[in-house]
């Protein structure tokens, strides 16, 4: 606001009763007109009389901005206040219909209400209009001369309420003005949300819903829309900054954002447009929200449609979105066709139409302002204007009309009602006017004690400007039309109609309603929108796209939170909605798809006969127990020679037995564990590897004491290891093994077990020890057996013999510890099947050192060397 503005208003209210004698002094003068200074206000026929009458204040002219009137310049405020209300009539106001068409609102409500019998019954309402050009002097000096009275040849009372003006700064000059006098002041048009503030403007009613509410209205809008990245253009006053304030906090937190926010000042109109296009042009932004003046906007779609920017979508407020001096441009077509905008609510008003079309100069001879909208409409200056020299200019005479002039066929802005929106909000606040005066004129609760002192009644002739004030908050009636209406506060509940500007096959622009606003629900039809590239689908506004599903975002450093980047989710993790913030964390027996968009079930693994491992390792045990066959049946037919023969055959037929079984053991390791396949792998294991190693150590036990018996004095100890002894000591050596499986089995046996450690798709399926008590021992009794097997085969490597077997059972030891050595490293860091699977390894591994160590040189005599399988040949050293 200009700095005089504010200073006038705040200079108002302490020099109010001076400038009250100011109005009185000057009422008798036209408040705004072209028309001469001895014209009286009530020549201009824009009052009635009756026993209540109420003021208005409508900006009827357009008056072009006034010279600068900053009181910085002028610090004599005698001086100032002079140069506001004693400035010269200007000839270059704009006569507008519109206005006139609200006046007639008013008119029209007042006739209604006057041949109701219910509504102050028995009382005539009147009223007073004055023009205030749009322009806050004579606003302010209209007011005055309101409420002022003693001046009006029709009646000496004063007007206890007055209707008016139309922008809110005008507002804020009435309210503070006439607040210290209690007269209630009610807009249809000013919906600056700083008019809700009770303390500041506590006389102040409005029928347009505040500022707030549109701004609320806009971001519902976007984020129903879907559009999060959206740039702002506002006008540079309270109304555009305000608007955006609101709406900034509305869609806080809620992902939407603002590209970018210019303003246009009306003094540098043209820079700021071209700036303002410049952003539009060169943004990301598809959506602009604009709050401008109509004439404003339009200059800013001139700009966008000369530059050939014709694919942005604007949200419109309600200061333009129903402007029909810009969609009948046709240079805006391009530009601005699919305009989604938030309007004033529009209603009917049965009767209105024909009183409009009935109107003419003959029946309102004293109706100056319906002589010029005839010389507008017609042409022509109906006989009685020139009584006054009233016409559009003194310098220019019209023709006298023929008087068969009429409003019937005519189309124009006075005569179309197809939207009524400040028409009706004009029409509303007649009626709360109304109400407020019948409920402090009746009185029908004077006597009930509940009444107490909050209320106070009046006479029609003597009404209490501050009585009337306290019935006007607490209004609450049903419209004509059957709605409910009353004040929360200063304000109405928020109604609005959504519109479209929707292209017509004529290649025009027309207003369609496409939606509504109550409070805080929308209703909006969004397949009958017409966007602005013509179709039916909603254009797309994002600074960056959703995120899908199986991603995450990822903000970007310095940015808005509209830009971000799509990062994917990590394994085992899945985000299942558009635009994820972060990513879910799968259940422990599940794991994400490919995708990372769902759970599922981890595969089971474990070391089966189908994979290449599993049938590695079974090929490999197959061969190992053919090969042992082969061997055995190579025993058996050869079993008569001295090879076989020497050192107990019945060992070594019970040693390739137990090998056979080491090598088919070692296939129970491989498939789905199970309850039993678990228990049988490691019971089978232990015990016959400890047969085996049992039938070794008795042989080496056999080749030590053969040799030493030879000594003198030792001939009796081979009695102490005959065969029956040699098949006891096998017996007893494995019994103890037997023990040390049944006991771990029946005290905590190996189970399945689903390791859900490993991070992966899968689950590891495998056998549990149970006791690590019972599998120590198990594997302590074999390492113990194949220990002392170790030593005594060492001890009788040296003896004399052709063919001594300690030798290679000393290898073959060798070779089985080594194994076993390193498989205990080996098996702990394995994970998952492999670990099974260096089991397996370990197990045929030392069989086959077994099988080839011990029985590969006596195969090799048997089969290439026959000439050494003799006895003589063994004895001889």
């Amino acid at each position: 606001m200009s700095p005089w503005f504010t200073w006038l208003t705040q200079a108002i209210p302490l020099l109010l009763p001076w400038l009250v004698r100011v109005g009185v002094a000057m009422a008798q003068a036209t408040v705004c007109s072209r028309w001469d200074h001895s014209v009286g206000l009530d020549d201009l026929g824009l009052s009635q009389e009756g026993d209540v009458v109420i003021g208005a204040v409508f900006p009827i002219h357009n008056l072009p901005p006034a010279p600068d009137l900053s009181f910085s310049q002028h610090p004599n405020l005698q001086s100032c206040v002079k140069r506001c209300f004693v400035l010269p009539l200007r000839p270059d106001s704009r006569f507008q219909e519109e206005p006139l068409r609200w006046v007639h609102a008013l008119v029209f409500a007042v006739d209604e209400i006057n041949r109701n019998p219910f509504l102050l019954p028995g009382v005539r309402l009147g009223y007073r209009v004055l023009d205030s050009c749009g322009q806050h002097p004579w606003s302010l000096r209209g007011a005055l001369a309101l409420v002022s009275g003693g001046t009006w040849p029709l009646s000496d009372s004063h007007i206890p309420l007055v209707i008016g003006d139309a922008s809110s700064t005008q507002a804020i000059i009435l309210a503070r003005t006439l607040g210290p006098l209690s007269v209630p002041v009610i807009s249809y048009q000013a919906s600056c949300g700083c008019l809700s503030d009770r303390q500041e403007f506590p006389n102040f009613f409005r029928t347009i819903p505040s500022d707030v509410y549109q701004a609320l209205t806009m971001a519902r809008l976007t984020r129903l829309l879907g559009w999060t990245w959206v740039g702002a253009i506002a006008a540079d006053n309270d109304y555009g900054r305000q608007a955006i304030q609101v709406f900034e906090a509305a869609v806080r937190g809620t992902g939407v954002c603002l590209a970018f926010f210019e303003t246009l000042n009306r003094a540098n109109l043209v820079r700021d447009v071209k700036r303002a296009a410049d952003t539009v042009q060169n943004s990301t932004a598809r959506v602009i929200l604009v709050f401008l003046w109509y004439t404003d906007t339009g200059a800013l779609l001139l700009e966008l449609g000369r530059r050939n920017v014709t694919d942005r979508q604007f949200l419109a407020s309600e200061a333009w979105s129903t402007s029909g001096q810009l969609l009948r441009n046709p240079a805006l077509f391009n530009v601005s066709r699919g305009v989604l905008g938030v309007a004033i609510r529009s209603a009917p008003m049965p009767g209105f139409e024909a009183h409009l079309r009935s109107l003419h100069p003959s029946r309102r001879p004293g109706d100056v302002l319906l002589k010029e909208l005839w010389e507008t409409e017609f042409g022509c200056s109906p006989g009685a204007a020139h009584e006054h020299d009233t016409s559009l200019s003194p310098r220019i005479r019209l023709a006298s009309c023929s008087g068969a002039e009429t409003l019937e066929m005519v189309q124009s802005p006075f005569t179309d009602t197809s939207q009524l929106r400040i028409t009706y909000n004009v029409y509303l606040a007649v009626y709360a006017a109304a109400h407020a005066l019948h409920s402090l004129l009746s009185c029908p609760q004077r006597d009930s004690p509940s009444w107490g002192n909050s209320f106070t009644c009046s006479p029609p002739h003597n009404i209490s400007p501050a009585e009337l004030l306290q019935h006007l908050n607490q209004v609450n009636f049903t419209t004509p039309l059957g709605e409910p209406f009353y004040f929360r506060g200063a304000d109405v509940p928020a109604v609005y109609d959504l519109v479209n500007w929707q292209a017509t096959p004529q290649g025009l622009l027309k207003l369609v309603t496409i939606g509504r606003v109550e409070g805080s629900n929308i209703l909006i039809d969004q397949s009958a929108i017409q966007w602005n590239a013509g179709s039916n689908m909603v254009p797309v506004s994002v600074c960056s796209d959703s995120c899908p599903p199986g991603t995450r975002v990822a903000r970007r450093k310095g940015e808005p939170v509209c830009c971000f980047d799509c990062i994917s989710c990590a394994e085992g993790e899945v985000s299942n909605t558009t635009g994820s913030l972060q990513c879910d964390r799968c259940p422990l027996e599940f794991w994400s798809n490919g995708n990372r968009t769902a759970c599922i079930p981890r595969q089971l693994e474990f070391l089966s006969f189908n994979d290449t491992m599993g049938v590695t390792l079974t090929t490999v045990a197959v061969c190992g127990a053919v090969a042992t066959v082969a061997v055995f049946m190579l025993f058996v037919y050869h079993r008569h020679t001295p090879l076989v023969r020497a050192n107990n055959s019945e060992l070594s037929f019970l040693l390739l037995l137990s090998l056979k079984l080491c090598f088919l053991c070692s296939l129970v390791f491989i498939g789905r564990p199970s309850v039993w396949a678990c228990q049988i792998r490691q019971a089978a294991f232990g015990v016959i590897f400890v047969l085996c190693l049992s039938c070794l150590l008795v042989k080496t036990i056999v080749v030590l004491a053969a040799f030493r018996s030879a000594r003198p004095g030792a001939g009796q100890l081979m009695r102490w290891f005959g065969p029956v002894q040699q098949r006891g000591s096998v017996f007893l050596f494995t019994s103890v093994q037997v023990i040390i499986c049944a006991v771990w089995l029946s005290i905590s046996p190996p189970l399945p077990y689903r390791d859900l450690g490993l991070k992966g798709s899968k689950v590891i399926l495998e056998c549990e020890v149970g006791s690590v008590a019972g599998f120590s021992l198990v594997l302590g009794y074999i390492g113990l057996l194949a220990s002392l097997c170790l030593l005594l085969a060492f001890l009788a490597r040296k003896l004399p013999d052709n063919f001594n077997e300690a030798k290679f059972i000393t290898f073959s030891m060798l070779i089985f510890c080594a194994v076993w050595i390193s498989f205990v490293p080996a098996y702990v860091s394995s994970p998952g099947k492999y670990t099974v699977a260096v089991e397996i390894f370990a197990i045929l591994a030392s069989s086959f050192g077994l099988l080839f160590c011990l029985f590969a040189p006596k195969c090799f005599i048997i089969l290439l060397r026959p000439e050494r399988n003799t006895k003589k040949h063994m004895m001889d050293k």
